[in-house]
């Protein structure tokens, strides 16, 4: 179903007049899928929804670069993740001049956070980690996305994605297991 829904778009987007509609059926069509994915890297339901509008405003001004040789999903959830990884650089440097208070503590007192102070502990051990090992991981455990989509959307080996995962899975194991009250 997806795939008729893009071949459907990108009919659209072969003549600049109907670049409007097809601009709105991606954002009915991607923009759930796109908050989530978003979410999991930048964690905060108002900081998702930035990142969002982003990449919607960088899909836009990009559209006429969309030529159809990669899925639609595929172009979109790469501007996603650049924008996601670009946002949380500039938190992480705004966040250092700052102290005190942890992700998982900031997570539990987000009125739309809906997890436990175990699921925040995941997602802080999930911060923690480097942009790369961060991104396969959040796309191999929450998204369950294949390593050969992974490879053609990152530009990079199936192998190395292989290793960034387990090396991330080692670390947030590790992260778990030293604040005590989880059985990993």
């Amino acid at each position: 179903m997806e795939e008729n829904k893009d071949s459907i778009i990108v009919g659209l987007l072969s003549d600049k007049k109907n670049y409007r509609r097809a601009f709105d059926m991606i954002v009915r069509e991607y923009g759930e899928s796109l908050y989530w994915k978003i979410r999991h890297f930048v964690l905060y339901h108002e900081d998702a929804d930035d990142v969002l509008q982003n990449t919607f405003m960088k899909a836009w001004k990009n559209l006429d670069s969309f030529h159809g040789k990669s899925k639609l999903s595929t172009w979109l959830f790469s501007i996603a993740i650049n924008e996601s990884l670009n946002h949380v650089g500039k938190k992480k440097r705004e966040e250092e001049a700052m102290s005190g208070v942890s992700v998982a503590e900031k997570l539990v007192a987000d009125d739309y956070f809906d997890g436990d102070k175990a699921q925040a502990l995941l997602y802080e051990a999930v911060s923690l980690l480097p942009d790369v090992q961060r991104t396969v991981f959040n796309l191999r455990y929450f998204d369950e996305m294949k390593y050969s989509e992974m490879s053609r959307m990152l530009s990079t080996s199936e192998g190395a994605l292989k290793a960034s995962y387990h090396i991330a899975v080692k670390k947030i194991h590790d992260y778990l297991a030293e604040k005590g009250d989880f059985a990993v």
